[in-house]
């Protein structure tokens, strides 16, 4: 299997998170709901709207898991061409400070239209940054040690949370429990628990990209693992008690599957590694029968940073800051919305993505 067999499904399932990402968001700004929505304990009136709420809720999960499979693809490709240990981690430590870098320059900013400037905040892409740069430090462990690690923090992260501290005063406390494990208005994605994903998904990189040679070994095998991790997460579920942080109803209500993903339970993290096991043995199975129907995606896939800080910067400008539409509509709003900006955002991404192709320069290398 050459190489660009083997990366199609990982660019595409990257591009199909991406677009999901866009729905998101467009959500965000073209939805009235979002005027009295708490992401912390949400709330949806519909199936309608919590089918779109609820979507996006692979996205981080799903960036999480593929970057962690690109860190340990990375780091082995380096070192099996010959660079030294330091050098092919300190590659990814450099990656990895530039997306916190990213995250505190721009992507804070542009959520308000680039109105002011907000350094001080972490977020999703700082969180991955600092996902990438603690995995250097055991990437080149045996998978199975790198299974232990992530399980570990799955399994631990529910008791950190228990350490007390108070939010509302922002010190060192407060800031080192929502760098790392709570969430709050400094930070809504907590380092710990994300890099057990991230870790999850440099486990499941050997099997992608090496182990299961076949396309159809992938799909089988991914459908294993995934259907296996949603059964423990139902189980979790079930339980009412460890690994939960919202009470729910009864099985199938909207509150059985929104527990918490700020931060993120126990429940959350082993659904939607389940999840994204699914989803990229799905786009493998799509992409080995009928491979023209997801190749749009690998257009998003291959620049997912550029597609993710350009269409917050489009849409902050134009709804947030101008005020075009900002959450005046619905469900239809924020569909016809996300239609535009993807006729926008595909070829913006196609264009970067031949000029990084073709690019030598350090920083556009980075994006």
């Amino acid at each position: 299997m050459s190489r660009s067999e083997r990366f199609h499904f990982i660019d595409q399932f990257r591009g199909l998170v991406g677009v999901l990402m866009l729905l998101g968001h467009s959500s965000y700004y073209f939805n009235a709901v979002w005027r009295y929505l708490d992401p912390i304990d949400p709330v949806f009136d519909n199936w309608p709207q919590f089918a779109l709420r609820y979507i996006g809720y692979i996205c981080a999960p799903g960036f999480l898991m593929m970057n962690g499979a690109m860190v340990w693809y990375s780091y082995t490709k380096r070192r099996e061409a010959g660079d030294a240990d330091w050098s092919a981690r300190w590659h990814l430590i450099q990656r990895g400070l530039f997306l916190v870098l990213v995250q505190m320059t721009w992507v804070n900013s542009s959520w308000g239209g680039f109105a002011e400037f907000k350094p001080g905040h972490l977020g999703i892409i700082a969180c991955i940054g600092l996902a990438m740069v603690f995995l250097t430090v055991f990437v080149d462990r045996p998978w199975p040690f790198r299974l232990a690690v992530a399980l570990g923090l799955f399994a631990a992260h529910p008791l950190l949370l228990r350490i007390p501290y108070d939010p509302s005063i922002m010190n060192i406390q407060t800031i080192l429990m929502q760098t790392f494990i709570d969430s709050g208005e400094f930070n809504k994605y907590p380092v710990l628990p994300w890099l057990g994903l991230a870790t999850m998904g440099s486990v499941m990189a050997e099997g992608w990209i090496r182990g299961w040679k076949t396309a159809d070994r992938r799909v089988l095998v991914g459908l294993g693992i995934g259907i296996a991790a949603i059964v423990l997460a139902t189980l979790v579920r079930l339980g009412r008690g460890y690994g939960n942080l919202f009470p729910f109803t009864e099985l199938g209500a909207y509150s059985f599957f929104i527990d918490q993903k700020y931060p993120p339970s126990l429940y959350h993290n082993l659904w939607f590694f389940g999840s994204v096991a699914l989803g990229v043995a799905a786009i493998t199975a799509i992409g080995r029968w009928a491979p023209k129907l997801p190749a749009f995606l690998g257009i998003v896939g291959r620049v997912p940073l550029f597609f993710y800080c350009v269409h917050i910067g489009i849409l902050g400008i134009f709804s947030k800051r101008i005020g075009i539409y900002y959450r005046e509509g619905g469900v239809a709003a924020s569909l016809l919305g996300f239609a535009l900006m993807l006729v926008v955002m595909l070829p913006l991404a196609s264009w970067f993505g031949g000029v990084k192709r073709r690019s030598k320069n350090y920083i556009i290398r980075l994006i």
